[in-house]
């Protein structure tokens, strides 16, 4: 109480002799500076057990040595000015403002945040300049992001879980300057554990001059193998041609299954946008048919509607058809959790709002650092896993009933 009354009285006084409050001159400031200079002072006397004027650090060999100023940027009030206490012999180490250290509170983290946000260096460097009054240049804000490098490259290589109930996979291509500024594919997956928990798994980089393949699909899931993953019931991907025998070939028992929502969507690719509604009123049976026989009739009377008009959407189906039906010899609660790779979608989204905003990327590592740090900012307060977690309850128990040979000792989950 006595600490709040003191504060008002400053702010009383400061009032009544119409000085600002806030602002590069106010009195939030100068608070700020004094008590970072009061702190280091009770730091160095702690150091030197004496206080400071005291006749004890007369004459010694390590007694104080006058000040310096230092610059310090700081959250709420921007750029200070402080002077730091000087002693002779060197050995002490503040700690409120540590040696060399320039940047006070949570300065990285809001380049971290802007920067997975999209912004450019020049653009963060403007913000801080507008917003704090503070100059940060474009190489310092390199040089903080940079230091996420490491912190990627254990994150990608982190052991995995021995079982998943599903892993779902998509790439986005992001403008990466590989000589000339050309597309390149960039692959990732989010895997959901027996608890229904989701995570995303791994970022890869693809080939550069090559579009997305079953290939490299391979190599990535061969990789999540390595990681620790012996089991995966269902892969779910995009119907990308020759990925069910690429992943078949690293997890053989996993089912692949293509993406209910990107065929219908593909088929309103072929389709006039006024035909829309009865086009999706009529593939509806297929999807949700209680057997593959029921599925294939529904879509004999979808072609008899509409194969004479849209003669490709029926290929389309025709086509995906082997990586369509997998899902409909489960419980409805597994197919309602299976039947879309909107997750991944999602996750693509925030990918895509940020490479755009940057438009092309100097080097891979430079893609796969922005990458990185857009999913280190996803679900902060973790109320979207929750809601994900509460979505896949009902099929977490079709899945151990339908999977109990597979399903790893309640320990080990």
């Amino acid at each position: 109480m006595s600490e709040r009354a003191a504060v008002a009285q400053l702010v009383r006084a400061a009032r009544a002799r119409g000085e600002d409050l806030t602002g590069p001159d106010g009195l939030l400031k100068l608070l700020t500076k004094t008590v970072l200079e009061t702190a280091l002072d009770e730091e160095m006397s702690e150091h030197l057990g004496y206080d400071k004027h005291a006749v004890e650090g007369r004459d010694g060999g390590n007694s104080r040595n006058g000040t310096r100023a230092k610059t310090v940027l700081t959250d709420n009030v921007g750029p200070v000015t402080i002077e730091v206490p000087r002693y002779r012999d060197g050995s002490f180490e503040p700690v409120i403002v540590k040696k060399r250290q320039r940047r006070l509170g949570d300065v990285d983290t809001v380049v971290l945040s802007l920067y997975a946000k999209g912004l450019t260096t020049g653009e963060i460097s403007a913000h801080f300049a507008e917003v704090y009054g503070a100059s940060l240049s474009k190489d310092r804000i390199s040089v903080i992001t940079d230091r996420v490098i490491d912190e990627m490259s254990e994150w990608c290589a982190r052991p995995l879980l021995p079982v998943y109930a599903a892993i779902f996979i998509d790439a986005i291509y992001v403008k990466v300057r590989d000589g000339q500024v050309g597309n390149r594919p960039f692959y990732a997956a989010i895997g959901v554990d027996l608890q229904g928990r989701r995570d995303v798994l791994g970022l890869w980089a693809g080939t550069a001059g090559h579009g997305e393949s079953a290939k490299f699909w391979m190599s990535v899931l061969a990789e999540i193998k390595n990681r620790g993953v012996a089991d995966v019931f269902f892969i779910v991907c995009d119907g990308l041609k020759g990925l069910p025998d690429s992943a078949n070939a690293v997890f053989p028992l996993a089912t692949v299954q293509t993406c209910i929502i990107h065929l219908i969507r593909g088929s309103f690719r072929y389709a006039s946008k006024k035909y829309w509604e009865a086009m999706a009123k009529d593939l509806r049976p297929i999807y949700t048919a209680p057997s593959q026989e029921a599925a294939w009739a529904a879509f004999e009377q979808f072609e008899e509607t509409w194969a004479a008009m849209y003669p490709a959407i029926s290929r389309l189906w025709r086509d995906a058809w082997e990586q369509f039906v997998p899902f409909l010899d489960y419980d409805v609660e597994i197919r309602r959790v299976l039947c879309s790779t909107n997750g991944i979608e999602s996750l693509n989204a925030r990918y895509r709002r940020a490479v755009t905003a940057k438009g092309h990327f100097p080097t891979e590592q430079a893609a796969l650092k922005t990458l990185y740090l857009v999913t280190r900012s996803l679900d902060p307060k973790g109320t979207g896993q929750a809601r994900w977690t509460m979505r896949w309850k009902p099929a977490l128990n079709a899945f151990a009933v339908t999977f109990a040979d597979r399903m790893p000792a309640a320990e080990n989950l």
